[in-house]
Formats: C-alpha cells, sequence, structure tokens
C-alpha cells in the first residue's frame, strides 16, 4: 500500500527513516484510553453497585454494553466516516470519550450510565478501525509496522498496569473519580494531538469499496478468520484467570498474575515492532507457538508455580504483538481499503471477547476452570493454521 501523503511539515517530516513519536505516542494514549474505558468497570464493581443503588450484576453490563456498542458500531460508523479527514476524525473520537466517561461520572442512575457506556462503545468501534489506517497514512511504508507497534503499546499498557490502578483509584476515593480521570486523560490527548499529529485525507469517494467487496480482496478471509480464533484462545482463560489459579492450587494472586502477563506481552510487542515490517510471517507464527506452548505449560500449572508463571510468561510473549501482527496483515492485504477491513476486524475482535466470556464460564460452571488451557490451545491451534496456510497472500512467504 502507498502512503498518502499528508499536509503540513510535521507529516513531511515522517517521510524519513526516523518514526514521527509524537503522533504516534499520542495515537498510543488514544489506545491506552480505549482499553482503560473498556476495562475499568470490571475492578470497581462493588462501588458503582452501591453508588447507583443496583446489584453487582447489573452494574457488570457496564463492560457489556460497551462492547456491544462497539460491534454495533464499527462498521457502519466506518464506512460513513472514511471520506472526512483523519484529525478531525481522531479528535471527534476522543471527544465522545470526553463526554461519556463525564456522564458515566456523573450518573444519577444505572440506566445513564448503561445509556453513557453504550455511546462510548460506538466511539470505541469508530477509534480501532480508524488508527492503523492512519498510522499508515503519516509513516513510511517500510516502517508501518513498527509504527504500528508503537500506536497499539497503550493496549497492554492498560491491561498490565491501567486497570489495576484504576481500580485502586476508584478503591481508595470513588468509583465517579476514576472515570473522571478517564475524561481528564481524554481532553489531555485531545490537546496533544492538535499539536502534534499531522492531518490526511480520507478515501476518495470513487475508491471506497463496499464492505462485502472488502472481504473478496485476497487476503482479508485468512486474516479475519484468525482473529476470533486467537482473541477466543485468549479471553476464555484471561477472563477466569482467578478461577485457573484457584482450580490448580496456584499461589500467585491475580493482580500479580496479570501483572507477569503484562510485562511479558509488553516485551512480546517490543519484539513484534522490531521484525514485523521485514518479517510478518515468522514472526506471527512465532508468536503462536509460543502462545501454544504457553497453553501446554498451564495446563500443567497444577504441577508446581513454577509451571505456571512461566506458562504465564510464554502466553504474554505469544500475544503480546498479536494484534500488530493481524493489523499489519489485514492493512498490507486491504491496501486502500484498510479502515473497512479494520472495521470487520474490529467486530470479530469483540465478538470473540464475548464468546470467551461465555464459553469460559460454561466450561468453569460445568468441567471448572482446570480445563480452560486445553480450550485455548485448540482455538490457538486453529489460528496458527490459518495462518500457516495464508502463505500466498495474508502472510505470505518471504515477506
Amino acid at each position: 500500500m502507498s502512503v498518502i501523503p499528508a499536509d503540513g511539515p510535521r507529516a513531511r517530516a515522517a517521510s524519513g527513516d526516523r518514526l514521527p513519536w509524537g503522533p504516534l505516542l499520542v495515537m498510543a494514549g488514544t489506545s491506552f484510553i480505549v482499553i482503560m474505558t473498556e476495562t475499568l468497570p470490571a475492578g470497581l464493581l462493588s462501588g458503582i453497585a452501591e453508588g447507583l443503588g443496583t446489584s453487582q450484576g447489573t452494574a457488570g453490563q457496564l463492560v457489556s454494553v460497551y462492547a456491544l456498542g462497539t460491534v454495533l458500531a464499527a462498521v457502519p460508523a466506518t464506512v460513513l466516516t472514511r471520506g472526512l479527514r483523519r484529525r478531525p476524525l481522531l479528535i471527534g473520537g476522543l471527544a465522545g470519550f470526553l463526554v461519556t466517561n463525564t456522564v458515566t461520572a456523573l450518573a444519577p442512575s444505572p440506566a445513564v450510565a448503561l445509556a453513557a457506556r453504550l455511546l462510548g462503545g460506538a466511539f470505541a468501534g469508530l477509534l480501532w478501525s480508524m488508527l492503523a489506517g492512519y498510522v499508515r497514512r503519516i509513516v513510511p511504508e517500510r516502517s508501518a509496522g513498527r509504527a504500528l507497534a508503537v500506536a497499539m503499546a497503550g493496549t497492554p499498557v492498560a491491561l498490565a498496569v491501567g486497570t489495576p490502578l484504576g481500580s485502586w483509584l476508584g478503591g481508595v476515593t470513588d468509583w465517579r473519580w476514576a472515570f473522571g480521570v478517564m475524561s481528564v486523560l481524554s481532553a489531555l490527548t485531545i490537546g496533544w494531538a492538535l499539536l502534534a499529529v499531522p492531518d490526511a485525507p480520507g478515501q476518495p469517494r470513487g475508491e471506497r469499496t463496499p464492505p462485502r467487496a472488502v472481504l473478496r480482496v485476497p487476503g482479508v478471509a485468512p486474516v479475519l478468520l484468525t482473529v476470533p480464533a486467537w482473541i477466543l484462545a485468549h479471553s476464555v482463560l484471561y477472563t477466569y484467570v482467578g478461577p485457573y489459579l484457584r482450580g490448580f492450587g496456584v499461589s500467585l494472586g491475580v493482580d500479580l498474575a496479570l501483572l507477569v502477563f503484562g510485562v511479558a506481552s509488553l516485551a512480546g510487542l517490543a519484539v513484534t515492532a522490531t521484525v514485523v515490517d521485514r518479517a510478518l510471517r515468522g514472526i506471527t507464527l512465532a508468536s503462536l507457538t509460543l502462545f501454544l506452548a504457553g497453553a501446554a505449560l498451564l495446563a500443567a500449572g497444577g504441577v508446581s508455580d513454577t509451571l505456571a508463571v512461566a506458562g504465564l510468561v510464554l502466553w504474554g510473549l505469544g500475544f503480546g504483538g498479536g494484534a500488530t501482527q493481524m493489523q499489519t496483515a489485514l492493512a498490507e492485504s486491504a491496501g486502500p481499503d484498510t479502515d473497512v477491513a479494520l472495521s470487520l476486524f474490529t467486530v470479530g475482535f469483540n465478538l470473540a471477547i464475548a464468546a470467551g466470556g461465555v464459553v469460559g464460564g460454561l466450561l468453569v460452571e460445568s468441567a471448572g476452570a482446570t480445563v480452560l488451557p486445553a480450550v485455548m490451545g485448540a482455538a490457538a491451534f486453529v489460528a496458527f493454521a490459518a495462518v500457516l496456510g495464508a502463505r500466498r497472500t495474508a502472510f505470505p512467504v518471504g515477506r
């Protein structure tokens, strides 16, 4: 895919070998805000339920409706806005988070909070669908994968340290302050974007391919098959890591286990950033191999805590760069229709997270959490087979 020139001296400066760190860090901040906003209620359920005068089950739906908003809005929002210039769209999406998090923080009732979260999820669907394409518009093609890894770094950071910090803040003050902090972060990121991020054009009307036709572009379908398999494999255990640890009698606490996983994920993302532009197929297969090895060690976690920790590390190393690898493959296959392809990616990603929660919950209730690593490995093997088979299109040999 050729690089679409952006306007202004900052954009032209990105044409050299050096990455435009300012704009990429703004986008990393954006991905951090999106993920933090999504996961924040999970650590604040008791406070939210008490503050809104409802049950913890109802409070838990603040996570579900956010995901629902993302799934429902990703494709139509992307199709409707793909002709718009990128920087105003980015700032508009961040402004949406500023408003919806503020409304959630001030919500007088569960209904208002749920409505705000549904709308917040819609803005998440828009931002997830446009970020990767925006990155590729403002950096040289040869550095696109590395730049995307930087822009997506906010995701593992949010999962590793952001969500625990948000839960801690809600515990020592009030859950509303946690959402208020997200509003402040959104406002600061908007200001930074206005100063640092170059604009880029949208897609010309004559070049816009209908979403159904994008699915037929060579390479797109294999990536979209890989996405739900890999994300389901991850989320089926990530959602129920607490029951898994208790089921095997692992002495590690949930917070520490997720921190180990998060730090390993950052390491996996760093490795991906260094090689994805010249060895996409190799790094994707290597990541899935590490993921499968992690699942095997986690399945043996009852033998010793050491095996469980090693499994967490390999799981994180394998998964950390996965989203960047899949988005890079999808963007290279879809070319000018990257934004639409990534909206389909976003839908599959979020549906797989939801499916992981449902499937994992059923397994925990029926067979116990100790079976989760086996299911994790089986789904990851489907993703591995999809990548292995896409040797001519999505993950070509020699790339």
